[in-house]
């Protein structure tokens, strides 16, 4: 077998190193980025957040707002909703199975903010803020990563916020808080044995093989041994030492499906969706304060129906089993599951070439969808009219559903922080920033 070493394993896990140490030195910039918001908190409710980014926008109508009176131009296919386990609540004809877990779930069918760019709508959706005020926010994930981890001395090895498996690359996740608090991604794929998480496993490299590199590389750390008891080496073996932890520690076995049960892993579905479904939960068991799940594929500009025949049964075998796993270990009381997308998909079906079937981005209306942590089940928020393209009535703000989850999560929601520049910045943006609210979440928290 060849010794040669893997060029691409060894630069990733160095930049892991090093992120650890722009972590550490992160820590002296305490006292700039500290909270400096209001002391008073409500008691938490939630722990952790999963959230289902379904980037590119789902359609509400054949999800959770299906409109069968609107007719073919608006449903095509799909216009036979279904019942769910909740009296008068109907869903898309696809999700058969989180028809039967609606009583874990709310619907929100009134989340608006008339964007319809890509862009400024995931800034505004994972923000809760508008652009364009020459701040750029950090996304609810940082902010929770910072706020109920970092803040609070969290002492995992596994970072406090992760995404599977790569970010958006839409907008700078943690925004002006800086990179300490930007998501770790994994990379690698959690539908495949193994699960090739970015620094921690590689493909084709044993747990032995690995220690074996660790000790050549001991051996060859001539400078470490001259200059033992320096403080700036001292700590970067410190760091050395947490990363190895997780490549060859019990930590980093934290994504190795392969010790759950086969039955369960396959109610999740082997796909990349449902098995990241699988590894969020086993994240938030060990601690891990959010999980995004970066869920791509919904950006149905043609051909939309082929598409979500294979995407919404996808979508209903991993987040149904998601939910109901979480429930039966006594995690969903404090884990929120956050279902949505940037926007929602343009009610009227563009059937003429080159769309044959598509459906375009849409900002007016769309749904989200809130599980857990102190959000009530079996109840649906707000509505839109009968076309599903315009609110109807109790319109929902991205930051109202932000500072909701925020509120559950023990963080006050009008608290602020500090920017490097010397700035105090909301969390939540007031009217006095010029915007809309309809208020939070309060029917169902």
């Amino acid at each position: 077998m060849s010794t040669k070493p893997n060029t691409d394993t060894a630069v990733s896990r160095r930049t892991a190193l090093k992120a650890g140490l722009c972590g550490a030195a992160g820590l002296a910039l305490g006292d700039r980025l500290a909270s400096a918001g209001p002391s008073e908190v409500k008691p938490a409710k939630a722990r952790a957040v999963i959230q289902i980014w379904m980037w590119g926008g789902p359609s509400h109508l054949d999800t959770f707002d299906p409109k069968p009176k609107a007719g073919y131009d608006y449903c095509g296919p799909l216009d036979k909703p279904i019942p769910t386990n909740v009296d008068g609540i109907m869903i898309g004809q696809l999700l058969p199975l989180l028809a039967q877990q609606a009583d874990k779930y709310s619907i929100i069918r009134s989340m608006t903010h008339g964007v319809n760019a890509h862009e400024t709508a995931s800034y505004m959706v994972q923000t809760g803020h508008k652009s364009g005020d020459g701040i750029v926010y950090p996304c609810a994930g940082a902010g929770v990563s910072k706020l109920k981890a970092h803040d609070v001395g969290y002492e995992g090895l596994i970072p406090p916020y992760i995404v599977l498996t790569e970010p958006q690359g839409r907008f700078s996740e943690a925004g002006f808080l800086g990179s300490r608090y930007k998501p770790f991604a994994t990379g690698g794929d959690p539908g495949r044995t193994p699960f090739v998480v970015e620094g921690i496993a590689a493909a084709g490299i044993t747990p032995r093989r690995q220690q074996g590199r660790r000790d050549l590389l001991g051996q060859l750390n001539t400078l470490g041994h001259a200059m033992e008891g320096n403080p700036q080496l001292e700590a970067l073996k410190k760091t050395e030492e947490k990363a190895y932890d997780l490549i060859l520690g019990d930590a980093g076995k934290v994504f190795d499906t392969s010790e759950e049960d086969e039955e369960l892993r396959q109610r999740y579905g082997q796909s990349t969706f449902g098995q990241s479904c699988l590894i969020a939960r086993r994240l938030v068991e060990q601690g891990v304060r959010y999980v995004t799940i970066n869920y791509k594929g919904w950006d149905t500009h043609k051909q939309h129906f082929q598409t979500m025949r294979g995407k919404l049964p996808e979508l209903d075998r991993g987040m149904s089993t998601l939910l109901a796993d979480l429930s039966d270990r006594g995690l969903l009381d404090s884990t929120i599951v956050w279902w949505g997308g940037e926007f929602g998909r343009r009610p009227k079906i563009q059937w003429q070439p080159p769309w044959n079937g598509g459906r375009g981005h849409y900002g007016p209306v769309f749904s989200s969808v809130v599980a857990g942590g102190g959000f009530k089940g079996g109840q649906v928020v707000g509505s839109s009219d009968e076309k599903g393209e315009q609110v109807r009535d109790r319109p929902v703000y991205p930051w109202d559903l932000i500072g909701s989850m925020y509120e559950l999560l023990g963080i006050d929601p009008e608290a602020t922080i500090r920017h490097p520049q010397g700035q105090l910045v909301r969390l939540t943006p007031s009217a006095a920033d010029g915007v809309e609210s309809g208020g939070r979440l309060t029917e169902i928290m």
